[in-house]
C-alpha cells in the first residue's frame, strides 16, 4: 500500500506497506528476496547478529527479505509477488476488506 508522507521538494514520501501496519520507504528497497533458499537464511542469522535485521513479520513464518540500500533486512511474512505488486503499482492498496492477505484480526 502507498503512502502519502512529508513532501520532499514535489514529490512526495513513497511507503511501502510490508504487512501488519509495517511501513518501509519504497526508495531505500534494493531487493525483494525469497527467504526459503538457504543463502538468504544464513544472511538473515548474520543480520540478526549484527543488528541489522528488523523483523515485521507479526510472529508469522518469514517469506520475503526486502534488503534496503542502508544494509538492513526487513523480514515480511508477506510473498514477495505481493510486495512486488505493491511496489509496481503504486495505486494498488493490497487490501481485501480491510485486511492485509494473511492477516488476521
Amino acid at each position: 500500500m502507498w503512502s502519502e508522507g512529508r513532501r520532499t521538494g514535489d514529490d512526495r514520501m513513497r511507503l511501502l506497506n510490508a504487512g501488519f501496519g509495517n511501513l518501509v520507504m519504497a526508495e531505500r528497497v534494493v531487493a525483494l528476496v525469497n527467504a526459503d533458499a538457504a543463502p538468504i537464511r544464513r544472511l538473515i542469522q548474520s543480520a540478526r547478529e549484527e543488528g541489522r535485521a528488523v523483523d515485521a513479520t507479526a510472529g508469522r513464518k518469514t517469506r520475503t527479505v526486502l534488503i534496503l540500500d542502508s544494509g538492513h533486512l526487513l523480514l515480511s511474512a508477506l510473498q514477495p509477488e505481493t510486495l512486488a505488486a505493491r511496489l509496481a503499482e503504486p495505486g494498488e492498496t493490497g487490501r481485501r476488506n480491510g485486511t492485509e492477505e494473511g492477516e488476521t484480526e
